[in-house]
């Protein structure tokens, strides 16, 4: 099945980006601070004519929007407003980098971002990473991870993964399943060389095609071989390709669940994914959540936020 994304964030039509900025300028000078004006200004419209609108906000009053912004807002909801305002490759490199700072590596926010990409989108992520910060990514992760979970990234992030122009070969997938059944179910222990190759050099609609085989050759899926054969950031690494090869959306919409459910919320994640996938795919994400959990999107982040930050994040899921 193709996986048709549609996003909740659009050009917004019509555009008047002289009258944005002024509104925007508007909200933030004088005492107090017009949230509502900035949320329904820099929500409702899309990151390129976010970008036109910071470039005449910056020749009309010789003023940065972003930093004007970042001293009027605080907290959770800033993260939001200034992730809106970064064009969507380097808000992803950030979130790498921040992933990988200081003490700890945050492996679940590498498996999201690194794990779900096209060789098109990994290209650009890896090019705009080292002009950002001035050393390669591959080279950042590998101080950061380790063993079998380092040698999967690298080969991803190094862009072996065949691009989406390479037709899909039936032949080879019944090939690539019967090699995955010989590293794994079908002998002892398991030949997670051959896991990482197969998994990181397809492309996503010939992995959709090696997991069909594979059902039919072992009578398990594929989640179930990896459930058995693999652990900890390297079994959460192949499963989110798998889900990604499958629906991306259900990917996602799971990774939203588990950042809202039980104690606490995951800010970061809740933020980093309804920003970035606003304007791919966030309205059929919206759709799977409600499909598995059987309430809506809109809902559980009303619960589990407020203030700004819930008006700025309910303005980007659009609808409830």
């Amino acid at each position: 099945m193709d996986y048709q994304p549609v996003p909740t964030v659009k050009d917004a039509s019509p555009f008047d980006a002289a009258q944005d900025a002024q509104v925007l300028r508007s909200a933030m000078k004088g005492f107090g601070t017009n949230e509502e004006e900035i949320i329904e200004v820099l929500a409702g419209r899309s990151n390129q004519q976010r970008q036109t609108i910071r470039a005449i906000y910056e020749a009309e009053f010789e003023r940065d929007l972003v930093e004007d912004l970042k001293d009027e807002l605080g907290g959770k909801f800033e993260d939001v407003i200034v992730g809106l305002m970064m064009p969507p490759v380097e808000y992803l490199c950030k979130q790498l980098h921040a992933a990988m700072a200081g003490i700890g590596t945050e492996e679940a926010t590498l498996v999201e971002i690194l794990c779900t990409k096209s060789n098109e989108e990994m290209a650009q992520i890896v090019a705009a990473y080292e002009e950002r910060y001035q050393r390669p990514l591959a080279e950042q992760m590998c101080s950061e991870t380790s063993g079998f979970f380092r040698r999967l990234l690298t080969l991803i992030v190094t862009g072996v993964r065949d691009g989406l122009s390479t037709p899909v070969d039936a032949g080879e997938a019944k090939e690539q399943a019967a090699q995955l059944y010989s590293a794994g179910e079908a002998k002892l222990g398991t030949d997670e060389e051959v896991f990482n190759r197969i998994m990181s050099h397809a492309s996503f609609p010939q992995l959709r095609l090696v997991f069909e085989e594979y059902k039919e050759l072992s009578g398990q899926t594929i989640e179930q071989a990896i459930k058995h054969e693999m652990s900890d950031e390297l079994h959460e690494a192949m499963m989110a390709i798998v889900e990604c090869v499958q629906s991306p959306a259900a990917f996602f919409a799971n990774r939203l669940y588990k950042a809202m459910n039980g104690a606490g919320t995951d800010d970061a994640t809740l933020i980093r994914i309804i920003v970035s996938r606003s304007e791919i795919d966030l309205e059929t994400i919206k759709q799977e959540f409600e499909r598995i959990y059987n309430r809506t999107l809109h809902s559980a982040v009303v619960a589990e936020t407020s203030g700004d930050y819930k008006r700025a994040l309910t303005a980007l899921l659009g609808t409830a």
